[in-house]
């Protein structure tokens, strides 16, 4: 592993010197306190190592022990090692594993962790927590808990507005046919 991290930071200076500053890098390896090469801008590969931020991503992350941050990412969220965690402000398209997502914004995709913490998503999140703080459409785990969603399937859900349903043994929807129900709740319009 020592050996792949040497070669990855030689490759990420070598395009860093090669390069100067770029308005895009393909790849990209991010530390606490450095981005090599030096950009906000990332089409291709990230490595973030501890902590990274880039501005933006299109591609792949694959962290390495690491909280990977981004204002804008399409791609893929990857920790290699299983222990990493996303981060992302504005908007998310596509997949992110880690034992973290935190996504401000909005997600179109899937968020799989083993916590979730996000505002929109048109998609799922899947994993032992699942909260957010605005719309989801679908929400599967231990306990899912939003402002609103299309469907929630797990031991205990808890939402202001359920439009579909509700599976699970707590089910609370200050919309629902009851407040809160054991196995199930829908929505009463």
């Amino acid at each position: 592993m020592k050996k792949i991290a040497t070669a990855l930071t030689l490759a990420a200076a070598a395009v860093s010197f090669s390069s100067g500053v770029s308005a895009e890098a393909p790849v990209q390896f991010s530390s606490i306190d450095f981005n090599a090469p030096a950009t906000d801008s990332v089409v291709g590969v990230r490595f973030p190592t501890l902590y990274g931020k880039t501005s933006s991503v299109k591609g792949v992350d694959f962290h390495i022990l690491a909280i990977g941050e981004t204002d804008d990412f399409v791609g893929v969220q990857w920790p290699l090692l299983f222990a990493g965690a996303n981060h992302v402000n504005n908007s998310m398209t596509g997949a992110a594993f880690g034992v973290w997502n935190w996504n401000k914004g909005q997600t179109t995709g899937l968020n799989a962790g083993f916590v979730n913490i996000t505002h929109n998503v048109k998609g799922a999140n899947i994993g032992a927590v699942n909260y957010s703080t605005g719309y989801t459409s679908f929400d599967w785990s231990v306990a899912n808990i939003s402002k609103s969603s299309h469907a929630q399937l797990g031991f205990f859900n808890m939402t202001d507005e359920i439009k579909v349903v509700q599976i699970g043994l707590i089910n609370c929807a200050k919309n629902g046919f009851l407040p809160c129900f054991p196995f199930f709740n829908f929505a009463v319009k």
